[in-house]
């Protein structure tokens, strides 16, 4: 380190905007921090590894410390140590000693290496956290890039896909392709793969519009994963929310190019790109965890602490912290984040991980927080997609139903009524009515639309498709925890045997129950979000929480035989029946109202005697075979059209047995013809028509879907 420093080699800079800042004249580092006394700029060489100089920032301006270094340029390596009172039972933990990353960094160098020293304490002292650590934390430490964020988009445009038209793949960038034998090695589980001509023709094939990454922000692994062997594959520790993931470039040191040349290529399909992001904790810990950057740059600002003792951490996430979107600098950063990817970096939406914490105010959850409003009213926010998992463990954290107007929810209700149906759970019928129907019930108000519905079946938390019918319990043994973690109710069923088996039968019920899940889902109102592989069969062995698991659990096994290609072949039928019938997915919630503009009604629901359903039917818990009667003929606004729309009648059965059904008669009906039975899976697309009111046998266990064929109207 120079042992002096001119103050002519920097100048007070500016406040704002906060990070590192390229000008084309020098770069202007700011830094927020409401309780600290001062803050060092630390630069570094080329590798990261030798700390080259301190710069104390010489303006203090509005709680930003900020400087403006006119040697500095991009590819610079730096990082910040931070001074103030360490008073853990305060809330502060500043410690110089401990190198601290910026919150606004675009880029990273270097990975962690977990060693004692990166903790604000010392590990193993009687007084425990309160304890003072002066080891030197640098050179275990990752470090921050300067970026040029210049790339030429060319005529790049987001597909802007309707909601009522949007099909969502939830995917991971590496696992995806880690295995697929048509990618080259060096771009298999990059960015650069997903975005592939290979695996963009797949996605389209099975009607997906839009592609969920799991999160991309630049994450950690824990320190007790490393030492079982295992990592954080799922990415759910953030430490940066301006960065990618560096893990999943070709070239490291070049991942935000690749990652916006993935965008690129994935838009020019037509694909929308949606990112998993994790605002709600950082991989800090609580109170015994790491200092690594928001702990050690102002903790009493960037977490929720006890309010009376702000020694420790309110923990609504579970993972030890909580960030604190209730002060005005957390909230900006967060905001300035989503707005950085979607004007940078060019992506179409956000599925925000525990989105309850991020509207939960200091009195609990508020439909009207801040975080809410900031997104509401911002007009880059405002225009993309946005999705919250509408739950964490906190108090009132279950809040299905209750986001602000605008955003889309993951609907855990439609995912457990409709596995409960075809486990054959009893009492299910009422509820999977409104689950197929774009939950009314949860989202109908405030004029929101069906498409609120985030409908799923399988997430990457959770069984895949195919272990849903392979086993009755978890098998996360993998994981190190003696098979404790994971959820244990899981709705599942083997039909015979624990795990694969050669069993013929039990193979055709579970091959039958996956295409009535993708029937379920593909046929629903509402957005259905497919889990990745499910359309091809994919397993994780039994393991339904597969976090950590960085290897043949989770990569998708891409030569999944002719088992697998007849699932994407049916997959690829029931896109093209969404896609073909605009009834599927109607802008507005069905209603059963009779309309006597169009001498119609929207939505029946139809019994095996071909009359509708009443109350008795819906009441009755052994009720597992009922109908779903869209009229076309009715139609979702008061606006005449030139055309009505076909009239679809969809059958599911979830008895054992096989069932008489009645088709019913309905006015100009002369025939159903039909599109998809799940026992015939093969079945060409031309299929057979039968009369009105003759009976269909409905093979137990399956779901079916007919389209009415009407009369001619001679002309006027």
């Amino acid at each position: 380190m120079s042992a002096a420093i001119h103050r002519s080699r920097i100048t007070e800079g500016r406040p704002n905007p906060l990070g590192a800042t390229w000008t084309g004249l020098g770069v202007n580092f700011a830094l927020f921090s409401a309780n600290a006394t001062k803050v060092e700029l630390c630069l570094f060489d080329d590798r990261g590894e030798t700390e080259l100089e301190r710069i104390e920032l010489p303006e203090y301006t509005n709680e930003v410390f900020h400087g403006f270094l006119p040697d500095a340029r991009p590819g610079t390596i730096y990082a910040y140590r931070v001074h103030g009172p360490y008073a853990p039972e305060e809330g502060h933990r500043f410690n110089p000693n401990k190198l601290l990353l910026d919150p606004y960094a675009l880029s990273h160098v270097g990975d962690l290496q977990w060693d004692h020293a990166l903790f604000g304490y010392t590990i193993g002292h009687a007084d425990e956290d309160l304890s003072f650590d002066e080891r030197d934390s640098a050179r275990f430490m990752p470090k921050c890039r300067v970026v040029d964020p210049a790339f030429t988009w060319g005529d790049d445009r987001r597909p802007r896909t309707p909601w009522e038209r949007t099909v969502i793949y939830e995917t991971h960038v590496k696992g995806v392709t880690k295995r697929h034998p048509l990618i080259p090695p060096d771009r298999q589980g990059t960015y650069s793969g997903l975005s592939s001509r290979e695996m963009i023709r797949h996605i389209k094939s099975i009607g997906v519009t839009a592609v969920e990454l799991l999160p991309v922000h630049f994450f950690l692994n824990d320190d007790y994963l490393l030492d079982k062997g295992l990592v954080n594959y799922w990415g759910y520790n953030s430490l940066g929310f301006f960065a990618p993931a560096r893990r999943y470039a070709r070239n490291q040191d070049f991942a935000f190019a690749e990652f916006k040349e993935m965008v690129a290529r994935l838009h020019d399909a037509g694909l929308e790109v949606i990112m998993d992001v994790v605002y709600n904790h950082t991989a800090e810990g609580n109170e015994r965890g790491a200092t690594l950057s928001f702990k050690g740059i102002d903790n009493a600002s960037y977490y929720r602490l006890l309010p009376d003792q702000k020694r420790y951490y309110i923990n609504d996430t579970g993972t030890g912290n909580t960030v604190n979107l209730s002060h005005p600098r957390v909230l900006q950063m967060v905001t300035d984040s989503l707005r950085y990817w979607v004007n940078e970096m060019h992506v179409d939406g956000f599925r925000f991980d525990l989105g309850t914490i991020l509207a939960r105010e200091p009195h609990g959850f508020d439909d009207q927080s801040a975080f809410l409003k900031a997104c509401m009213q911002d007009p880059v926010l405002a225009d993309v997609k946005l999705i919250a998992e509408p739950w964490d463990i906190g108090p009132g954290g279950y809040q299905v139903g209750n986001f602000a107007p605008g955003w889309a929810e993951w609907n855990d209700k439609y995912r457990d009524t409709v596995r409960g149906f075809w486990v054959g759970e009893e009492g299910k019928a009422a509820d999977l009515g409104k689950r197929l129907s774009g939950s009314a019930d949860l989202f109908d108000h405030h004029g929101r639309k069906p498409w609120a519905s985030i409908n799923f079946l399988a997430a990457h938390d959770g069984f895949t498709l195919n272990d849903l019918v392979t086993y009755d319990e978890k098998h996360n043994e993998a994981n190190g925890e003696e098979n404790r973690d994971g959820h244990s109710h899981n709705l599942s069923h083997n039909y015979g045997v624990e795990g694969p088996t050669d069993d013929p039968e039990i193979n055709a019920v579970r091959e039958r129950q996956i295409r009535n899940m993708l029937a379920t889902l593909y046929l629903s109102q509402g957005t259905p979000m497919l889990l990745a592989g499910d359309e091809f069969g994919r397993s994780q062995q039994g393991n339904n929480n597969a976090y950590c698991q960085d290897n043949e659990i989770s990569w998708f096994d891409w030569e999944y035989g002719e088992r697998g290609e007849r699932l994407v072949a049916f997959t690829q039928r029931l896109a093209a029946l969404r896609q073909r019938f605009p009834v599927l997915r109607r802008g507005r919630f069905l209603s059963g109202e009779y309309h006597e503009a169009s001498g119609a009604k929207a939505l029946s629901w139809i019994k095996p005697s071909g009359e509708e359903m009443e109350g008795a039917d819906w009441d009755d818990p052994n009720t597992r075979c009922l109908a779903k009667l869209l009229d076309g003929r009715a139609q979702e606004s008061n606006i005449r059209v030139a055309a009505h729309d076909a009239t679809l009648l969809l059958i599911l059965n979830a008895y054992h047995d096989a069932v008489e059904f009645t088709l019913p008669a309905v006015q100009d009906g002369v025939a159903w013809t039909r599109l998809i039975d799940t026992n015939l899976p093969d079945e060409e697309e031309d299929e057979p028509d039968f009369k009105v009111g003759e009976s269909y046998t409905v093979t137990g266990r399956s779901l079916l879907l007919f389209c009415l064929k009407t009369k001619k109207r001679r002309a006027r």
